[in-house]
């Protein structure tokens, strides 16, 4: 299973011990800097992962949920529509539970339709 940050959760995002690891092997999924508040940094590297893995839906979800964030709505859309389009896969979310991309997308899209995404 992929991992992600179920940013698109927003509000049931913990941060993990393993943030102050150092040694921990690099996170390509933006996981440490979304949860660390490092919105900046998670959106360089998710930028730079996915000019190589355009396709990965963790990608895409865990970068519209820093659009979302920072208050760049189509954006995230946008890219919720392409998860959707996307086959679903299954992630590992927040609390140790499984969704599909599908089901993380469109809880996504539910927060940006309901105004819920904090701002910066």
């Amino acid at each position: 299973m992929r991992t992600i940050v179920a940013a698109a959760t927003l509000s049931l995002m913990v941060a993990s011990p393993a943030l102050a690891d150092s040694t921990a092997p690099r996170d390509r999924t933006g996981y440490r800097a979304i949860a660390a508040g490092d919105l900046a940094l998670a959106e360089r590297d998710l930028v730079a992962e996915r000019r190589i893995f355009p396709q990965r839906p963790e990608l895409m979800l865990n970068l519209a949920a820093v659009y979302a964030r920072t208050g760049r709505v189509a954006e995230a859309r946008a890219l919720y529509d392409a998860a959707l389009n996307a086959p679903a896969v299954e992630l590992d979310i927040s609390g140790g539970k499984v969704a599909t991309s599908h089901e993380v997308a469109r809880a996504g899209q539910a927060m940006l339709s309901s105004g819920q995404i904090a701002s910066r």
